[in-house]
């Protein structure tokens, strides 16, 4: 049996040491959890890159998810 590697691991990484959850950057990307999962099992375009580590970061200097 053949291990795909994870996409998108600098977001869920940078999630993880941020302890923000998925569910926060769906919320502020307008989406639900279960579209933010989908989305995020292929990687991401460069541009959606850099808006979701921003929304991750924002949401980290803002005290993490409420």
């Amino acid at each position: 049996m053949r291990v795909l590697p994870k996409c998108n691991n600098e977001i869920r990484q940078r999630m993880k040491q941020s302890g923000v959850p998925q569910w926060a950057v769906a919320e502020k990307l307008g989406m639900s959890e279960f579209d933010m999962s989908r989305k995020m099992r292929h990687e991401l375009s460069p541009e959606d890159k850099v808006e979701v580590l921003a929304i991750i970061e924002q949401i980290a200097q803002e005290g993490g998810a409420r």
